[in-house]
């Protein structure tokens, strides 16, 4: 089947009309979120099972277990695309395995000035600094207790559907009152999100990644463990700039703290492998404007953090590896570093709809060049 995307709209968005990035991703939520809204109607039954047909793929070899979640395939969607869950009843027909909402913060906040989105199409990457601007903790959990009023398993797998709720801190809490800022969104979410994420590695809430030390993270940890009791698995995102000291201190924590896994990584501030230059939007340099880096100029760094993470705990942590995945080999090199699942967003963005259904084939394709039965078992293979 022609992908439309690819081919057509993707250059009509991009370069013939040059839309603005935030408001692309603005329209197409709200379309999707009334798609959700209408989800019991003939139209939307019909739409659905096009998009079913179209986008998914189902197959036993690339089902997981993790944390008591069943996972149908080891594909999700990153934080940051669906921040208030406008859609979280439809992405199982785009052929995902689970989504992540968020990042959501206690406070509602409006997040940074725009323009603060924006495609660097020469390098297959998004410069964003949006600031986590999102409806806050409230209005998500109101909107995830009215989502349970609705289906909730997925058409393509009949199995219930995974949700990740992704917190931050909220922009007016001091640094000092992080811990009492996460520990009240997760009160908020507790009962309708399946796993929940730290993030305190975005770069664009001031001060945010100073949370990754020790001494600040511990504090956080205990709050949300405190509350938790080892009901829903807790994770932390952690930011690709870190070092690899950093990064074994905050492994220490997650065995201390018990943590259910690592997300291997968040958008990196660094610029030196980018062939864009100026941002046409601004005018300015790209190495003046601030925000995160996603998508291919990524990739590497983010493999390479997966393996470390894999070798120091000795496979016994799970990792969800994100950052840089457009192709099945993209995917299988994570995988294959010792990531249990994987995550998307910049490729979404470039690939369109049909990238997870090509994905999921070609992760298949590799199972079986290779002998193996199942994702799980390659999970950390390239390690061994």
């Amino acid at each position: 089947m022609l992908d439309l995307y690819r081919f057509a709209l993707r250059p009509l968005l991009f370069s013939g009309l040059k839309t603005d990035p935030e408001w692309a991703h603005q329209r197409a939520l709200n379309l999707l979120n009334f798609l959700d809204s209408r989800s019991n109607s003939p139209f939307a039954s019909k739409l659905r099972a096009a998009m079913d047909k179209s986008f998914c793929l189902r197959d036993s070899r690339l089902e997981q277990s993790l944390w008591g979640l069943k996972f149908p395939n080891p594909l999700g969607l990153a934080a940051g695309f669906d921040k208030d869950g406008m859609a979280a009843n439809i992405w199982p027909s785009f052929g995902f395995g689970f989504a992540e909402l968020g990042t959501v913060t206690l406070h509602p906040q409006l997040g940074n000035p725009q323009p603060r989105l924006f495609r660097l199409l020469q390098d297959d990457a998004i410069l964003n600094r949006m600031g986590f601007n999102n409806l806050g903790a409230a209005a998500l959990a109101s909107n995830l207790e009215a989502r349970t009023r609705k289906q909730q398993l997925s058409p393509v797998t009949n199995s219930p559907w995974t949700l990740g709720v992704n917190l931050g801190k909220s922009k007016v809490t001091p640094l000092e009152d992080a811990a009492e800022d996460y520990l009240a969104s997760f009160r908020l979410l507790k009962d309708w999100g399946d796993y929940f994420v730290v993030n305190v590695s975005s770069p664009n809430t001031p001060g945010l990644r100073s949370l990754q030390n020790a001494s600040n993270l511990t504090t956080i940890l205990e709050s949300l463990q405190e509350e938790n009791q080892a009901i829903k698995p807790i994770l932390i995102k952690i930011a690709p700039d870190l070092e690899r000291e950093a990064i074994a201190s905050i492994l220490d924590l997650a065995k201390k703290y018990q943590l259910a896994g690592i997300i291997a990584t968040n958008t990196t501030t660094l610029r030196d492998e980018l062939t864009t230059k100026i941002i046409r939007a601004t005018g300015k340099p790209v190495t003046e404007e601030a925000g995160g880096i996603s998508g291919y100029p990524l990739r590497g760094r983010s493999t390479e953090i997966i393996k470390f993470i894999w070798q120091e705990t000795r496979g016994q942590l799970p990792i969800i590896g994100v950052g840089g995945i457009f192709t099945a080999e993209d995917a299988w090199e994570k995988i294959t570093a010792g990531a249990s699942l994987i995550q998307v967003y910049t490729g979404l963005v470039y690939e369109g709809p049909w990238m997870m259904k090509r994905i999921l084939k070609g992760l298949l394709q590799k199972l079986g060049d290779r002998g193996l039965n199942s994702i799980s078992e390659a999970v950390g293979l390239a390690q061994c």
